[in-house]
């Protein structure tokens, strides 16, 4: 048995460069359970991060009392990280909402669906009639199903027609969906978790894989343990397993200061550049934009950027031979690029260092544009963030004919007339009185959001009505007018996409507590009573089950990049997840995508127009149309700026904030895992070890951060990262706590600013300062497994937990990885194009 809190990602499993990844089956069962007292396996996979790891739900006496990796699904072999193992399952019926809440005399009281539910459809109706539909918003998730989501986007676009509808999505993978709509004409991941067995060279740009898909970096440290090693890059200004893995590797940490990412990736394209690493004639045939590319570049020097980031030259260039002379490079990008200023421009150039190289649609070649969230891919792809459904281009007119003939409803129906409404100024326009019907599903905003002074504020507002939609009484449930009680994993039916486009399904083990019900009901629900028609006056919403929302969902992907039509809940059940697109043609699915260089950028395909990266402007469809891309990449530039917000002689510190292991964002269902809760049971603040001596702050003493928006107390870690950083983790709130002085939440302290063409928060940068409350009583309660480790350990405890979980290494061969196709489907037109 194993101890899977000490040892995050547990017995290696080495094998040489192009070898299939083994199999290790991990399970974990509750107390006293044993594998002969479950009464039934309930296929499913996890949803406590992006990867996606297939998993079976153990279920004894009508309750979920373990999980165990399946070992033939594609994405994990049989593996599972602490989050799944601990956390994934043991909420189950503690502190649950079991009932709907309404406010009467400013309390929320126990109610009844039907009054809970006329509440909000009487409000619904009034605001309709009085402003109309742009009174209404809606905020939701990336931890819903996939039917679920589409339903709402239809019941948003169709039903309602607001514009104002996006996701927490917005908070974290907003910037990969944009980076990849501005490179390659569309959402969708080129790359696949099968490159880590294929490549030389393992790129992760601001991507902690240790920490955020701990399965996924068991798989890189397998390739680490074995013959024929990849070198590791890894971009990152804390000192995480990642980093360590770099040097150990023979790679590169580059630690550039919070902010620089877009100098940095300048100077590393700019090299590629002038010592020659780019094939001429790939980037010719499929690439537009390589002269003002490498105009825009030119200045970024070794030395200009060592001064911008504050990184050593020689190490630039050494990251970029390594990236310019591997024959098979893997690059991935995350929250430290994402969450930070100029995210969009500066994962752009990440697609950059491999289009000029031509390293995509190949083993070894791919590009990963992480997820943060186990079904964000889906919130994008069904339109529930805003886009449009099927990776649609809203100001394509064909497009919403598309939408509009699926749903039988009038095409000025469907919001279009300009881009969708962010997250960022969907919270405005609540501010601002002009949104005043807010519905909140599965997330936590007044944890999650920046600057949680001005979202207290928002979600206090009396002429805002509030609708919350959760499995527990969150910090938001607090603010609401009506609270929903949902059901949760493992609760209830669906599909869910990963990272790399893997669609798995999982299958309802237990009963929801109480009186709680699926997302898929609720909405259908709302939409039954506020009578959503059709055209020909039918119900607008024409199923009224997982299965059947999951096959109208396929009729609206026929022919997009995001094909799901060979897919169907009989085909995901009992064997691996499949990765879209998968059709007729391609039964199987599509491992990776564009092995032959062509991308969906044609004027009628494309789900985006582009923008400036600099300011965001749009580029309108006749400028786009001038390019004629057809089918051919582009390769964006854009000038590094300084972030909006630096330090100073008042705060002379930037902030940070990220994840740790062992919990998932606001921690409703992780902090309810005694092993997980033990493990990281409370915030810190880590700074360095010279930043902590010149402070005169020694390990675990209480420190107040502030920000000119808040402040967070909370012990010192002095850890390992770079001078002048200061890292807090966001997961901390305050449902388990009676502390109302709101200073534990990270996001006290950011700041309300978002990238120009992502329009996703700038979490990573802020400016502080850091004051010394008073002396230790122990070490600070940061993990010592993870980033958070101290720069000294003596006198520190390790982190450990018990050996209670199960590892069987090999009792079967791996599964076969899914087919590449030699054409990517559905990138290019069916018919000529009139243009």
């Amino acid at each position: 048995m194993a101890d899977r809190i000490a040892d995050i990602w547990g017995t290696r499993t080495p094998h040489a460069k192009d070898e299939p990844w083994p199999v290790r089956v991990d399970l974990h069962l509750d107390a006293g359970v044993a594998e002969s007292d479950v009464d039934r396996w309930v296929q499913s996979a996890c949803v406590l991060c992006s990867n996606g790891c297939g998993c079976d739900i153990a279920v004894k006496d009508g309750r979920m009392v373990g999980v165990r990796g399946r070992a033939g699904d594609v994405v994990n072999h049989g593996r599972l990280g602490p989050k799944g193992l601990y956390g994934s399952w043991q909420y189950n019926g503690r502190d649950r909402l079991t009932r709907p809440l309404v406010r009467r005399g400013g309390v929320l009281v126990e109610s009844d669906w039907d009054t809970a539910m006329d509440l909000v459809v009487r409000r619904s109706r009034e605001l309709l009639d009085e402003v109309g539909p742009l009174s209404h918003g809606f905020y939701t998730s990336g931890q819903l199903f996939l039917e679920e989501y589409y339903t709402l986007a239809v019941i948003g676009k169709a039903g309602l027609g607001t514009p104002h509808m996006d996701g927490n999505t917005r908070l974290c993978t907003a910037t990969a969906a944009a980076a990849m709509k501005e490179s390659f004409g569309s959402d969708g991941q080129p790359g696949s978790y099968t490159d880590i067995e294929s490549c030389d060279a393992i790129f992760l740009f601001g991507h902690n894989m240790a920490e955020t898909q701990t399965v996924l970096w068991a798989r890189v440290l397998d390739r680490l343990a074995g013959p024929d090693r990849p070198a590791v890059v890894a971009v990152d200004p804390r000192r995480t397993k990642v980093a360590e893995a770099a040097v150990e590797s023979g790679g590169v940490h580059l630690a550039p200061l919070p902010g620089t990412n877009l100098a940095l990736m300048n100077g590393l394209v700019r090299e590629l550049i002038v010592n020659g690493w780019v094939d001429r004639d790939w980037v010719a045939a499929h690439t537009l934009g390589y002269d003002e590319l490498a105009a825009t570049v030119e200045p970024y020097t070794p030395e200009h950027v060592a001064d911008t980031c504050r990184v050593d030259a020689a190490d630039l260039r050494r990251a970029a031979r390594i990236f310019g002379t591997s024959e098979r490079v893997l690059s991935t990008v995350l929250q430290g690029f994402y969450q930070s200023h100029q995210a969009t421009a500066a994962s752009c150039q990440v697609n950059n260092l491999h289009l000029l190289r031509g390293l995509i649609g190949r083993p070894g070649c791919g590009i990963l544009q992480m997820n943060g969230q186990p079904t964000a891919q889906n919130t994008r792809e069904t339109g529930a963030d805003g886009d449009l459904p099927g990776f649609r281009n809203w100001d394509n007119p064909e497009h919403i004919g598309q939408l509009a003939q699926l749903w039988n409803v009038d095409p000025l129906t469907i919001p279009h007339w300009a881009p969708p409404t962010h997250a960022m100024q969907l919270w405005r326009y609540a501010e601002q009185g002009s949104i005043r019907f807010l519905w909140i599903s599965a997330t936590n905003p007044a944890v999650s959001l920046p600057e949680l002074p001005r979202v207290r504020e928002i979600l206090a507002r009396e002429d805002l009505f509030v609708v919350v939609q959760d499995g527990f009484r969150t910090e938001t449930a607090e603010y609401a007018d009506v609270v929903l009680p949902a059901a949760l994993w493992g609760e209830k039916q669906g599909t869910f996409t990963n990272v790399n486009r893997t669609v798995h399904l999982s299958d309802q083990a237990v009963a929801p507590p109480g009186e709680a019900r699926s997302d898929l009901d609720i909405f259908l629900d709302y939409a039954r009573r506020m009578d959503f028609r059709d055209r020909d006056g039918q119900p607008l919403i024409k199923w009224s089950d997982p299965e059947g929302a999951f096959r109208a969902w396929q009729e609206c992907s026929r022919g997009r990049l995001c094909d799901y039509t060979g897919l169907s809940y009989d085909k995901l059940r009992g064997g691996s997840g499949i990765p879209w697109p998968c059709n007729d043609e391609h039964p199987d699915g599509c491992d990776r995508l564009y092995a032959d260089g062509v991308f969906p950028t044609h004027p009628d395909v494309c789900e985006d127009y582009g923008h400036d990266l600099l300011t965001g402007g749009s580029t309108s469809p006749e400028q786009y149309r001038a390019q004629r891309p057809d089918g051919r990449a582009f390769l964006k530039a854009a000038e590094y700026a300084p972030p909006p917000e630096r330090p100073s002689d008042d705060y002379p510190f930037v902030v940070t904030t990220g994840r740790t292991a062992y919990h998932f964002h606001t921690r409703t269902k992780t902090g309810r895992s005694r092993q997980l809760r033990r493990a990281a049971p409370e915030p810190w603040v880590e700074l360095s070890a010279h930043d902590a001596a010149a402070l005169g702050v020694a390990e675990g003493d209480l420190v107040r951060v502030e920000s000119p928006r808040g402040r967070v107390e909370a012990r010192a870690r002095i850890g390992r990262g770079r001078d002048g950083v200061v890292f807090v983790p966001f997961h901390y709130g305050y449902w388990d706590t009676d502390d109302d002085r709101h200073a534990r939440a990270a996001n006290e302290l950011t700041l309300t600013e978002w990238d120009p063409v992502s329009k996703q928060p700038l979490f990573k940068i802020g400016a502080v300062r850091v004051t010394r409350l008073a002396d230790a009583t122990g070490p600070a309660p940061a993990p010592t497994t993870t980033a958070s480790a101290p720069h000294d350990p003596a006198g520190v405890p390790a982190t450990a937990g018990e050996d209670d979980v199960r590892e069987e290494v090999a009792p079967t061969g791996p599964p076969p990885p899914p087919p590449t196709p030699d054409r990517t489907p559905n990138v290019l037109p069916h018919a000529a194009s009139k243009g």
